[in-house]
């Protein structure tokens, strides 16, 4: 990968986008192609044709995408898959319309099965059901994946495939509807522990193991990747340990110094069991996370209160 060669990210605003930009700004790319939503509807197939014709980029990185939480994902399953296929489905085709020489595909964790083997391998994927809360976005991703490996394959546009584990970090967002599982419970103890709340009712029982990788290790993998990596076949990217939401609960309510009790209500669904990503293929390239999660929840706990101290009072 060249200074030189010019790349368009695929959704820059979001939390994966912008680490992704800080990270090649930092190594001196200037050539970073981006667009807001008001600049280029990614649903509006005509216009990203368009635009890519235009901007011919080298590489795309698509790290755009429709995401959310258990309860938006149970809530509105038909426009996690349709507007996820058709964010990828636009870029990934307009990009071989329009020569571009490589597409990074984002992808998830969730892609593997409910019951899947620990920690999961990159092979384990399509051996079993889907974990039924987020099966809307886990098909689509599953289908994103395989079209950057079939473009590949049957048109020659360079494919790589960085599969994430949860993610959390700079620039999320702490919206209940649409903040990932850290940043919502930084919010939660946070807020709690301001107000003295006597309790905080927690979804689930708490059992479900996730495994945690800052942004900004994230964005090094995926740099390290398009250094690396010519194949599309799919890389786990994580830290290759997890912990049980109770346990992580309970950690970022001692850091928030929040004095009170957690609840949990086992009605509300737990999700997928356990998602612990096999991280030997990524660490075999060099990998290795460089931000603790207890260094990453001190983070995510700074930037929230500055994100309150800036929204007006009232």
């Amino acid at each position: 990968m060249t200074n030189n060669q010019s790349i368009f990210l695929a959704g820059h605003r979001g939390m994966v986008g912008r680490a992704i930009e800080r990270h090649l700004r930092s190594l001196g790319h200037g050539d970073i192609l981006t667009r807001t939503r008001q600049e280029l509807d990614l649903l509006d197939q005509k216009a990203v044709f368009e635009y890519l014709q235009h901007a011919k980029p080298h590489t795309v990185i698509l790290a755009a995408a429709r995401v959310g939480g258990i309860e938006a994902n149970r809530a509105e399953p038909a426009q996690f898959l349709y507007e996820n296929l058709a964010i990828q489905n636009h870029i990934i085709h307009g990009s071989m319309l329009a020569g571009v020489k490589r597409m990074v595909f984002l992808g998830s964790s969730c892609i593997y099965p409910r019951e899947c083997p620990q920690p999961m391998k990159e092979e384990h994927l399509l051996s079993g059901p889907l974990e039924p809360t987020n099966e809307g976005y886990a098909l689509a991703k599953i289908a994103g994946l395989r079209m950057t490996q079939y473009y590949h394959k049957q048109y020659g546009m360079q494919g790589l495939c960085p599969m994430p584990c949860n993610l959390y970090g700079t620039g999320d967002s702490f919206d209940p509807q649409r903040s990932h599982v850290l940043s919502a419970l930084v919010r939660r103890f946070v807020d709690a522990a301001e107000a003295g709340a006597e309790k905080v009712v927690m979804w689930g029982t708490g059992s479900a193991k996730r495994e945690f990788l800052h942004v900004d290790d994230l964005a090094r993998a995926v740099l390290l990747m398009m250094e690396k990596v010519d194949s599309p076949e799919i890389f786990n990217v994580g830290c290759g340990e997890d912990i049980s939401i109770r346990e992580l609960a309970e950690k970022v309510a001692a850091a928030a110094g929040y004095q009170g009790r957690l609840e949990w209500d086992s009605s509300k669904p737990d999700g997928m069991p356990r998602k612990c990503l096999d991280v030997s293929k990524i660490k075999a390239i060099g990998f290795e996370p460089q931000i603790s999660l207890d260094e990453g929840i001190r983070l995510t706990m700074e930037e929230y209160r500055q994100v309150k101290q800036s929204q007006p009072q009232g």
